[in-house]
C-alpha cells in the first residue's frame, strides 16, 4: 500500500512539473514531444526501467546463489556478467530504435 501511494505521488509530481516544460514553444524543425517523439520518449523510459529491474534481478539472484554455495561463486559471477552484457546490448538496441523513431537521427 505504501508503494502504491509513493508511485501515485511520483506520477503527480511528474505531471505537475512537466506542465511548464510542455508549454514551451519549439522553433520550427526542432524536436518536440508530439507524435513519434512522445512515443519514443515513453519507449526509452520503459526500456531504462526494464533494464534497471533486470540488472537488479540478476544481481540479487547471483548474490543469493553465491551466499548459498560459495564454492561455485566464480562460475555464477561469470554467468552473471555474460547475462548482464546481453541485457545491456538489448537495452542499447531498444534505445537506438527509440531515437530513430523520434526522428532525431537517421541511419
Amino acid at each position: 500500500m505504501k508503494t502504491l501511494r509513493l508511485l501515485a505521488l511520483v506520477i503527480l509530481a511528474v505531471l505537475f512539473l512537466a506542465a511548464p516544460a510542455m508549454a514551451q514553444d519549439f522553433p520550427s524543425g526542432s524536436f518536440s514531444l508530439t507524435g513519434n517523439g512522445l512515443g519514443a520518449a515513453l519507449g526509452a523510459g520503459l526500456t531504462i526501467i526494464g533494464a534497471g529491474l533486470g540488472f537488479g534481478k540478476i544481481g540479487a539472484s547471483a548474490l543469493e546463489s553465491m551466499a548459498r554455495q560459495p564454492e561455485v561463486a566464480g562460475r555464477v559471477q561469470t554467468a552473471m556478467i555474460v547475462i548482464a552484457a546481453l541485457l545491456e546490448g538489448a537495452t542499447f538496441f531498444a534505445l537506438v530504435i527509440c531515437i530513430v523513431v523520434a526522428g532525431k537521427t537517421t541511419f
